[in-house]
């Protein structure tokens, strides 16, 4: 293991991960990673793409030690340290979800235990080493945080949406679900210097999503990903690296840029391919004018020769390979009459605690709604209701006369869990085999895949098999719940042509950010009790909120309006060094104003640091405080600047 390092314009790029023609097989002949070469210098953000299968988790657990490489080199730097979320350390019987978080501080609680045995001892023994020793361990401990441990805590576990009463849990009880979320704080706690995330955003909501997005910018270190959120990717990543037949292709740029690059290189490779062959066909036609002249002509048939070699020599592209995607869409039943779902004074409650209730809401023909909020807040009770599968408290959700609804729940059910996924079409949709298998090929259900049991599908196959047995009915209500959980990016793509293709009402349930921001239309939004109706888009909704927010820290804290506090930061100084000595003076007025706030909601953030609400108030109010304090530092540096030229 060695520090590596490259010398870019004069200064130095560290290299975190350097990965040196590593091979792996778990079948002999079969190398899922086939002499894979790259490096990841401190600081990037990659991600990692590739097929279901093409070794992107097994070269995590590689680069963790949890297995060995059969081939080539993995080299991180030794002072690094590095974390993977998905690989769960075993931890002692008996130990909660807040002993599991609390390794993180390992160190610090030692180094403290430490300085407490010598202020105990530093009343008899003052000799220079003692105290040179103590204030050492002071620098270190006040440099790893351990004065600020208790607020980190509590700010990370708010952050991730950790419930209180999970943190006395034991942690052998959790699901892996609220274990890798565990996990994940745990990391982040830890200060790991290259955190490798496997699918970090899947046990987590929209708000907690938002909040890891958000760490994961503001991150140091060097960060590897693995994600199907395509949102996420997007404002994580600023590097792809996507394994292909076991090796590295590079894409600098994040998922976005991805995609387009892809399919640009797709597209030349492929007619770089038609050239040639067409050049080759070319080529072969002479020849076989040549041979057919030629007969009992060597010279001709030396020069036919000599050309047939030049068209096999011309062909050194293979043809470029793309992923067939599934076809599929779903059949819309023509829909007559505005009325699709009609809800008045709909109230559930649980356990005493009311989930929601909704006054008065009209859906119209057409709309695309998305339902959102945190986890346990209604949505899918919400679902269940409009279905029919469940009663509220009080009022009604009433569907149009002629509404022919489908729903696509979130954990799928067969009624004959033993029979193959043929059969299920067989008997439950009355196709005939050749039919059946013709829908199901449309699905990626091919050869011998047919005769699985349905019971032992995974999640993303069942998802497939439903709305494949879904599709076949003219349906003008389509209800999703969660649709791209368990789907890989592909299938992702390919359930959104099919959603695309679809122009009645759709109303689904999601926290796939890069789904409800291609097709909502109307957002509902779930907040703790609270329920907002918004007609727009999912960013005109985020601006909503976000203005929201601001309107209210305004209306609280700040007695100029927005259009004179404008006029004021846009204010020209005057050219009399009087007047400029007067400006100066007011922006420094302000600028200690606004230092002084920011300082007050950093004690409020203490004070509050177990209230996730609050925390987020405050940091809301935080960034526009500092926003408005960087501006006015700026007026303040051309006000000096204008002020010393006038001199």
């Amino acid at each position: 293991m060695f520090l590596a390092m490259v010398i870019c314009y004069d200064r130095y790029i560290m290299i975190d991960i350097s990965i040196q023609n590593i091979k792996k097989a778990f079948e002999e002949g079969n190398d899922i990673l086939d002499g894979i070469t790259f490096d990841v210098n401190e600081g990037e953000r990659v991600g990692l793409f590739g097929k279901n299968g093409a070794g992107k988790t097994t070269l995590l657990r590689i680069l963790t030690g949890e297995i060995s490489e059969d081939e080539g080199n993995v080299v991180i730097p030794k002072n690094k340290k590095i974390g993977l979320i998905s690989q769960i350390p075993k931890y002692p019987g008996g130990a909660t979800a807040g002993d599991v978080l609390r390794t993180a501080f390992e160190r610090l609680v030692s180094i403290k235990a430490e300085m407490e045995v010598l202020e105990k001892n530093m009343s008899e023994d003052t000799s220079k080493e003692t105290l040179s020793k103590y204030d050492n361990l002071t620098s270190e401990f006040e440099r790893g945080g351990g004065y600020m441990m208790e607020t980190e805590f509590n700010r990370v576990v708010n952050g991730l949406q950790i419930p209180h009463e999970q943190i006395t849990q034991v942690f052998d009880t959790l699901s892996g679900g609220e274990k890798t979320r565990i996990n994940l704080a745990r990391l982040i706690l830890e200060n790991t210097d290259i955190l490798l995330l496997d699918e970090p955003t899947n046990h987590l909501d929209l708000r907690a999503t938002a909040w890891l997005e958000d760490f994961v910018a503001k991150f140091k270190g060097s960060v590897l990903i693995i994600s199907h959120d395509r949102y996420f990717l997007d404002r994580t990543i600023n590097r792809a690296i996507e394994i292909v037949n076991g090796k590295a292709e590079f894409y600098s740029g994040n998922y976005s840029y991805y995609v387009q690059e892809k399919e640009r290189r797709y597209q030349e490779q492929l007619e770089k391919y038609k050239r040639e062959q067409a050049e080759s066909a070319r080529l072969h036609a002479a020849a076989d004018k040549l041979k057919a002249w030629g007969t009992g002509n060597e010279m001709l048939m030396k020069k036919s020769f000599a050309i047939r070699t030049r068209a096999e020599r011309a062909v050194t592209i293979v043809k470029p390979d793309k992923e067939k995607a599934m076809r599929a869409k779903f059949t819309a039943k023509e829909f007559r009459g505005d009325e699709v779902l009609v809800i008045k004074g709909l109230a559930k409650s649980y356990d005493g605690r009311q989930l929601f209730h909704i006054d008065e809401l009209e859906v119209h023909g057409g709309e695309r709604i998305a339902i959102i909020g945190d986890n346990g807040t209604g949505k899918t009770t919400l679902v269940k209701i409009i279905m029919g599968d469940e009663k509220p408290d009080t009022g009604f959700a009433r569907r149009g006369p002629s509404i022919k609804p489908a729903h696509l729940p979130q954990i799928i059910h067969f009624e004959h869990p033993h029979r193959s996924i043929l059969d299920t079409l067989i008997y439950e949709q009355d196709d005939s085999p050749q039919t059946a298998r013709n829908r199901l090929g449309a699905y990626l259900f091919r050869g011998e895949d047919v005769y699985k049991s349905v019971g032992d599908l995974s999640g993303g196959e069942k998802s497939r098999l439903r709305l494949c047995m879904l599709m076949n009915g003219e349906i003008n209500l389509l209800v999703l719940d969660e649709p791209t959980n368990h789907l890989d990016l592909p299938s992702r793509e390919w359930i959104e042509g099919a959603v695309d293709s679809y122009d009645e009402t759709l109303l689904f349930i999601s926290h796939d950010r890069y789904f409800i921001d291609k097709f909502a239309n109307r957002i509902w939004e779930f907040d703790h009790g609270a329920f907002t109706d918004f007609h727009g888009t999912y960013q005109q909704f985020i601006t909503f909120k976000e203005k929201s927010v601001s309107d209210a820290r305004t209306m609280k804290g700040s007695k100029e309006t927005p259009e004179r506090s404008a006029k004021q930061k846009n204010k020209k100084p005057s050219k009399k060094p009087s007047d400029m000595d007067k400006e100066l003076r007011r922006l420094e007025r302000e600028i200690d104003k606004l230092e002084t706030e920011i300082s007050e909601i950093a004690t409020l953030k203490e004070e509050h640091s177990t209230d996730y609400e609050k925390l987020m108030e405050l940091d809301v109010q935080e960034n526009l405080l500092q926003t408005e304090l960087n501006q006015m530092l700026e007026d303040w540096e051309s006000s000096l600047s204008a002020c010393e030229g006038l001199r």
